[in-house]
């Protein structure tokens, strides 16, 4: 966790926060900076995902969805879709532009961040996830004030009368995240969750962060 002001860090088991492993979900806030960059993606309520018929085993995904309706609900296809839009070249000058981890996206433009048996993602450390949610925060990004107030808006998880939680989950092997970050009266803090276990989502890593903030009196 860093102090976005100060770049005071904090952190729970220092040398796991230095391990790297794929981003899986979480790279949707960086997908879609990207796409809207690009010019795929204009606004948060606008026609994104058309279903294409397709039963998955999350039924929120098996309709047509705006983006937001998309990342809240982390539709891996709709935004596998988007990064096909962007195309790899694309993709790449701007994995290469934001650092993102260790810049590998060898094993294909639409999947490289999600872990899978024979596959070699994309990795990247708790520690480079909060770096880059800082510099997002502290505008030190090369995107547009119209990227980053559609991010934020579509990143907002949860707004209470002592602060707001912004964030993205992802879950993937036995590797769960929730990274973001989180404003309020005294701090803009940027965090990176990752547990690893078997059975653990997302969701787990979200609840954990929630805790936190709240025990703080920072949500």
């Amino acid at each position: 966790m860093m102090d976005c002001e100060s770049g005071k860090v904090e952190r729970v088991n220092p040398d796991q926060c230095v391990q790297k492993s794929a981003p899986c979900s979480t790279f949707k806030i960086w997908n879609t900076a990207i796409g809207l960059e690009a010019g795929i993606l204009t606004s948060p309520d606008q026609p994104f995902y058309q279903w294409d018929g397709q039963k998955r085993f999350i039924d929120a995904w098996n309709q047509d969805l705006t983006l937001r309706q998309a990342f809240a609900v982390s539709c891996v296809p709709a935004f596998q879709q988007l990064a096909r839009k962007i195309g790899t070249q694309r993709m790449n000058t701007w994995i290469s532009k934001l650092s993102y981890g260790d810049g590998n996206t060898s094993s294909g433009n639409d999947v490289f961040w999600l872990p899978e048996k024979g596959r070699k993602p994309l990795l990247i450390s708790p520690d480079e996830q909060v770096q880059l949610l800082s510099k997002l925060v502290n505008g030190k990004l090369p995107f547009s004030a119209k990227t980053l107030a559609v991010l934020k808006e579509i990143m907002m998880a949860k707004k209470t009368d002592r602060g707001t939680l912004y964030g993205k989950t992802g879950t993937g092997g036995n590797t769960a995240w929730f990274v973001g970050y989180a404003e309020s009266p005294r701090h803009t803090l940027a965090f990176a969750c990752r547990l690893e276990g078997k059975g653990l989502t997302g969701k787990d890593a979200r609840a954990l962060i929630e805790q936190w903030l709240t025990k703080h009196n920072l949500l």
